[in-house]
């Protein structure tokens, strides 16, 4: 027999809408912590209400229905079974893109929920096309902002281009920057940021940069710089993304750990440093989040991967900045990254060809680093 909380659970299929309303009113508050089991009743058939829900029209049971979808996330059985079903993460997906969907920001927060799945790989070949019968059942879509056929292009947009709520009052899309962080793990994601694309010719990466130093928002702060850690996991691109103008990477991972106060760099170094690190404000801070510190430094780390990178590095002054960071800046881990870059940077170049690279990472040594890697699996709940 049925408990009450699961006869609760068993509302969210009744053919009447207002005990649908009811259920979700009451079941908010249980899809977070051991209470969030109860939604694995009757072969998880909860789960099928919830994301048909989150198609309604109703703004307060979509709210709802995606809210308690985010939470039940935290459970990996549950994950598997909301992004298994691709057709809902299409739907998802574009629906973010809904410049009248109230819920927006929330769908975010499940996207990058369900991201931790390698079915989010899905995501690189949604599209869609005015002559395709079947794109009727998926949300509208602005043609004036959206110049790509792709929903990853499109989600790009929304987070570039949006994050003023210039393009839906209802949403800032800074919860987007923990979805591209995620997908940037695997391989497809990494190669999506730093390959030129061909509807605006543009490298994705060069568009998130900017957002390193965007200090209202931890949010986006912390999602961009993982996304541009991920996206060095590659040591055969380093040598592009390091010199192609276009993109110019180094200075957006040094101003995050760059402050007006460094005044040890002597007068050579500071000429030596990007443009844009020379003649800094009077008010230039570091990055406040000293994890957020690390993540830039990891970075940095990866890009001493090949002596190209090392030399580039060298050049530019990296060195003096981040001794500095290491004088100014009491943290146990900010000083041990700082350490390690300062010992690569500053040991000298082998003689012998066999040790002029630093070992590359293994994809098990990546694979080791995404589970082990806290910010990009945290799940994240909903209140």
């Amino acid at each position: 027999m049925p408990t009450q909380l699961e006869e609760l659970v068993s509302f969210l299929h009744s053919p009447q809408p207002a005990v649908k309303q009811i259920a979700l009113d009451n079941l908010v508050g249980f899809s977070q912590g051991p209470t969030a089991l109860v939604f694995k009743y009757d072969n998880c058939r909860a789960i099928e209400d919830l994301k048909d829900l989150a198609k309604e029209n109703s703004k307060i049971l979509v709210q709802q229905s995606v809210t308690i979808l985010a939470n039940l996330c935290d459970d990996d059985l549950l994950r598997r079974r909301i992004s298994n079903d691709v057709n809902f993460l299409e739907y998802l997906s574009w629906k973010i893109c809904d410049f009248g969907n109230t819920s927006a920001d929330i769908m975010c927060i499940l996207l990058s929920n369900l991201a931790k799945e390698n079915t989010i790989n899905k995501i690189f070949t949604f599209t869609r096309s005015e002559r395709n019968e079947d794109q009727e059942k998926l949300p509208p879509l602005d043609r004036s902002i959206f110049k790509s056929n792709r929903v990853i292009d499109c989600l790009m947009d929304c987070f570039v281009k949006g994050y003023d709520r210039k393009l839906n009052k209802y949403s800032t899309f800074d919860y987007l920057s923990y979805f591209f962080a995620d997908i940037s793990r695997f391989k497809a994601g990494r190669q999506y940021f730093i390959d030129t694309q061909e509807y605006d010719g543009v490298t994705p990466i060069s568009k998130l940069l900017v957002f390193t130093e965007k200090y209202d928002s931890k949010i986006r702060r912390e999602g961009v710089a993982s996304t541009i850690k991920n996206s060095l996991f590659d040591s055969e691109t380093h040598q592009r993304l390091l010199e192609d103008e276009s993109i110019n990477l180094l200075p957006y991972i040094l101003l995050p750990i760059a402050s007006a106060k460094d005044s040890e760099i002597d007068e050579e170094d500071m000429f030596n440093l990007p443009e844009e690190l020379q003649l800094l404000p009077e008010d230039k801070t570091r990055d406040p989040i000293p994890s957020i510190i690390c993540v830039h430094l990891e970075s940095i780390l990866l890009l001493c991967t090949t002596k190209t990178g090392r030399e580039f590095l060298r050049s530019k002054s990296v060195y003096p900045l981040v001794r500095e960071l290491h004088k100014n800046v009491e943290d146990d881990d900010i000083g041990e990254l700082c350490y390690r870059i300062v010992n690569v940077l500053m040991r000298g170049e082998p003689e012998s060809n066999q040790l002029e690279e630093l070992p590359a990472r293994s994809a098990e040594d990546q694979k080791n680093a995404e589970d082990s890697d806290d910010d990009d699996d945290e799940i994240v709940e909903v209140a």
